[in-house]
């Protein structure tokens, strides 16, 4: 049989489990997860986009997090949802490429984002008067794009190699929704290129983001430490310290279910970490970013006064 052929017609996801009353509860659950992450995102786009003083290089990358964690978030929860609800486990082989795809495009773009957002936090800190002319809005928007291109090459280049290989022997994932590391474990071929050109590309790409976020904060800290007001120190600490909360949980979670081995990995632990970088980020980011903002929660103030107004005056 060759290599490179696709004989299953199907996959089936492992299910949370065989018990009709906790498949409805992880519905539930998954359904407010993914409710609150949804509304939250889109809550700070729309915030950010309507209120004209937040139209800075900071909300303009926390904007485009938001995006992408709506997108991320919804690759993957309101299908867990309904095959929960529904008891349905299957996935064509179609679906899950496409689910493959754009997880791996929404997680690159997610963590180069919080890479560049770092970068921005560390010229608005280290270098306020050259902030303008280095952030400026054509560079923020090229940072942005380019983010998004190399994460489509990314994504295409590791989707298209995954589904060069064969499934013929067996079609369950285990896992709840599609990942590359848990097709390598059920397919026929051999699997070793796939596997170190997985952990080649995500160690150079973690690895680099993570050396140039903590240089960043490196030098954020120690420049704030330096300021001599108090209060000002406190505030550059606030910024910073969320977003390190992000990106830690984000890295470490990723990297532990796609850096390892594929016969290393245990199911249910690779699910709960699964969880942990493709639910619970696009979940937290807004009650991080928005809740801790005190520009955000004054700029939502005054938008709700200008739509109670105008629904008055109509």
């Amino acid at each position: 049989m060759s290599d490179f052929t696709t004989t299953v017609a199907e996959f089936l996801l492992m299910e949370f489990s065989d018990n009709r009353e906790l498949q409805i509860l992880y519905f539930l659950l998954f359904f407010l997860f993914y409710s609150a992450g949804l509304m939250g995102n889109l809550f700070i786009v729309l915030i950010t986009t309507i209120e004209r003083r937040l139209h800075t290089p900071m909300y303009f990358f926390l904007r485009n997090l938001s995006i992408v964690d709506v997108c991320f978030i919804s690759v993957t929860v309101p299908q867990a949802s309904i095959n929960s609800l529904l008891n349905n486990r299957t996935i064509s082989v179609t679906g899950c490429a496409a689910q493959i795809f754009l997880m791996v495009f929404m997680a690159y773009v997610e963590l180069t984002l919080l890479t560049v957002m770092a970068h921005d936090r560390y010229v608005a800190i280290c270098h306020p008067l050259l902030y303008p002319v280095i952030m400026s809005s054509r560079v923020c928007m090229q940072m942005t794009l380019t983010c998004f291109f190399t994460g489509l090459l990314y994504a295409g280049f590791h989707a298209g190699y995954t589904f060069q290989l064969s499934f013929c022997q067996s079609n369950v994932i285990h896992q709840f929704f599609c990942d590359i590391p848990s097709l390598l474990k059920i397919s026929c071929s051999e699997t070793l290129s796939n596997t170190l050109s997985l952990l080649g590309s995500g160690l150079v790409i973690g690895v680099g983001c993570f050396a140039f976020i903590t240089a960043s904060y490196i030098s954020i800290f120690s420049t704030v430490l330096r300021f001599p007001v108090k209060e000002h120190q406190k505030k550059g600490f606030s910024t910073c310290v969320p977003h390190i909360v992000v990106v830690s949980l984000f890295l470490i979670s990723s990297s532990y279910v796609h850096l390892q081995p594929p016969s290393d990995s245990g199911a249910i632990k690779d699910i709960i970490l699964s969880i942990c970088y493709s639910i619970i980020p696009p979940f937290l980011n807004p009650i991080i970013y928005s809740l801790r903002n005190k520009q955000i929660k004054e700029a939502a103030s005054i938008t709700m006064k200008r739509m109670l107004l105008l629904r008055n005056k109509a």
